[in-house]
Parts: structure tokens; C-alpha cells; sequence
């Protein structure tokens, strides 16, 4: 498998769990090869100068711009378009039998996604390019979602949620708890004054990132650091230092409501079986929006036509920067009953099989 780490740690943090998923629940030899060994190290425990290590079964490989893989792997994994470099494919071409090739593609719920998934693209010298679309409905490659981490979510209680919080200095675990993780973001600003001028009592997670400035700026805090706390009349804020994938995941079953970014924290938000909102990466031409509605309108497929019109005008102004009045308050009200869409949402998905899981099923369909 080959990564550039392109957008912070989204990129890596996928391939990282997909890599592990497929060593520990399906047997496979996984090498992967990363670009950026510092912006993993953020999410595993990687040796940032080590041209090669192992790590929880996986071979590390650092791509550095003189390395020259030539791997001789059944399956090869490019991942979201990073093109495989000339000594890798010479590689291949070489094989009496022709490794199966997979574009691991971006998440999308965009209704092309199920023609194109599996589609093959002639390379030349025997190859075919193979193109693996994650997705939300039948026909495409289903999204990440370990067995040990459903496992584990399933028996998260009450406590575990109490117990978790306390760790992070949480005074009222039982107030209704935020996760804030987004890119940066203008509506910040507007969501932090309409939750203190709610006048309920909230906690707010703050992981260190991209937000963490806004929020600062916010409340008139100079800076945010991790483990901090403050109080803004009912409003509690609290900084996370950087968690491991797991830990994160124990944050997002925590809370009530996630806001999350980009494409890995956004599944495993949909498998945390609580309502989130998704800020989408943005692109140019506001192309992301069309993705995003695509998402939208199949998440609230059976919602009656008002809540679902809260969701997408909420998720939106997100998207856009710029938070109504009223908006909170609007979003708050959805919460009981998306509380139990949201479980409802991740039983779908369940269905579709796992990523990993589907992945596997067609590479064996292709080998000769």
C-alpha cells in the first residue's frame, strides 16, 4: 500500500487503519509505504528516521524521494491517486502473474460512485488499474469499520463514558458533551456565542488542531493549550491533547454530538452511533458541496422533511462559515431522535460489509 500524506493526517490516518485491518482480521502480509513518517508519528508510534520498521504486524516503509520500491506483493494498494512510483510498477510488469492493482478512491455518496466501483483501467505490459470506491449504498466498497472496534463499541456503557471523561478533567460527564474537530472555520465564532447564550450546561472537546486558534480567539483566550479548561458562563471547553486512533474513538463514543472533518474522523463518527456534523474538505468552485448534499440526502433518507431540512441547512452554514441565529438551537432540538437514526445509520452500514472485508473479496476475484 503507498500513501502521501496530503491533508494533515486524513490520508494516513485511513490507510493506517486499512493496513492494520487487513494484517490482523484477514491474515495478509501488508507492507506500506508512507511519505511523511513525522505526521504518522502523531497517530502511531513510529520511528520518524527509520527507513523500515514493523508496527503491530505491519511493514513501515518510508517513501522517501530517493527510495525505490519494487515490491512483489499480490495485491498492491495505491491510495487516493499518489501514483505508484516507476521502480514499483516495473516491478510488476515483471511478475509472471499480474498483481491485482486497486486506486483506493475517496469516500463519496455520490450516485456515480457504484458504476465506476471495480471498473479496470488498461495500464499496459498485462496491468489493470482497478477502481475501489468506498461508499454508503450496495455496489460500492463499504466504508472502514474494524470487528474489534464494533465489538468494542457495542459494550461501551454509561460508566466507561463517565471514566473517560474524568481522565480529561470533565466536571459534569453528564452535561451534554460536544467534539469539536474541524478545519479552520468562520462559524466557529457564531456556534460558541449560541451555545453560551443557550444557557444549558455544555462541555466542549477540543482536540489540538486547526480549530483550536477560533475557539481561543472566541472566548478571548490568548491560547489554547492542551488539558486546559474554561468556563464561559455554562459553556465548558476543554483541550485534548493529540489522542491515538483509538482514544479518539473513545472521545467520539463520549459525546453526544461530533463534529468532525474530511474522511477518516467522519466514519468513524457514523460508527460512534451518535449524531456528528460533517465538515467536508473544501475544494475549489465549491465542489464539495455537491458531495456533501449527496451524503445528506442519502443519511436522511426516511427523516421527516423538517428535520432533514434542519440538517442540511445546519451541516451548509457549517460548510459555509456562517451560523444563523437560532441555528443551535435549531440542531440541539434534532438531537433525541437522531440519537436513535444515528444507530439505525450504523446498522446500514454494518450491512454493506467492511472496507477491508470487500476489498479482499474482489482482489481474490481478480488474482489468476
Amino acid at each position: 500500500m503507498f500513501c502521501r500524506v496530503i491533508d494533515n493526517y486524513g490520508d494516513i490516518g485511513v490507510c493506517w487503519r486499512l493496513a492494520r485491518q487487513l494484517c490482523g482480521e484477514y491474515g495478509q502480509q501488508v507492507t506500506l509505504w508512507v511519505d511523511d513518517l513525522v505526521a504518522f508519528g502523531h497517530i502511531a508510534r513510529v520511528v520518524a528516521d527509520a527507513d523500515e520498521q514493523v508496527l503491530e504486524g505491519v511493514r513501515v516503509c518510508h517513501w522517501r524521494p530517493d527510495a525505490r520500491p519494487a515490491d512483489t506483493s499480490d495485491i498492491v494498494i495505491e491510495a487516493f491517486g499518489c501514483e505508484l512510483p516507476d521502480s514499483q510498477q516495473v516491478a510488476m510488469r515483471t511478475r509472471t502473474t499480474a498483481p491485482v492493482w486497486l486506486n483506493l478512491e475517496y469516500l463519496s455518496a455520490e450516485d456515480w460512485v457504484a458504476s465506476c466501483h471495480g471498473l479496470a483501467s488498461p495500464q499496459g505490459g498485462g496491468l489493470n488499474k482497478y477502481f475501489f470506491f468506498p461508499g454508503f449504498a450496495a455496489g460500492t466498497g463499504g466504508v472502514l469499520a474494524e470487528r474489534s472496534q464494533l465489538a468494542a463499541r457495542a459494550t461501551w456503557q454509561t460508566r466507561d463514558r463517565t471514566s473517560w471523561l474524568a481522565g480529561l478533567g470533565v466536571k459534569q460527564p453528564d452535561a451534554l458533551t460536544i467534539s469539536l474537530f474541524g478545519y479552520e472555520n468562520d462559524a466557529i465564532t457564531r456556534l460558541i456565542e449560541q451555545l453560551c447564550g443557550s444557557g444549558e450546561l455544555i462541555n466542549v472537546l477540543v482536540p489540538v488542531g486547526r480549530v483550536l486558534p477560533q475557539v481561543a480567539s472566541a472566548i478571548g483566550q490568548g491560547v489554547l493549550t492542551p488539558g486546559q479548561h474554561v468556563q464561559r458562563d455554562a459553556l465548558n471547553i476543554y483541550v485534548v491533547p493529540m489522542l491515538p486512533q483509538a482514544d479518539y474513538d473513545h472521545m467520539l463514543w463520549s459525546s453526544d454530538l461530533n463534529f468532525v472533518r474530511g474522511e477518516d474522523s467522519f466514519v468513524r463518527a457514523q460508527h460512534a452511533m451518535h449524531p456528528f456534523v460533517w465538515h467536508i474538505y473544501p475544494q475549489d468552485d465549491a465542489a464539495h458541496e455537491t458531495k456533501l448534499l449527496a451524503f445528506v440526502d442519502q443519511y436522511t433518507l426516511g427523516w421527516p422533511e423538517e428535520d432533514a431540512k434542519a440538517l442540511r441547512a445546519f451541516w451548509l452554514a457549517w460548510n459555509r462559515g456562517d451560523l444563523a441565529p437560532g441555528q443551535w438551537a435549531a440542531l440541539r432540538a434534532l438531537l433525541p431522535q437522531w440519537q436513535l437514526r444515528a444507530r439505525a445509520w450504523s446498522a446500514h452500514l454494518d450491512s454493506l460489509g467492511n472496507l477491508a472485508g470487500n476489498l479482499v473479496k474482489f482482489a481474490k476475484t481478480k488474482l489468476k
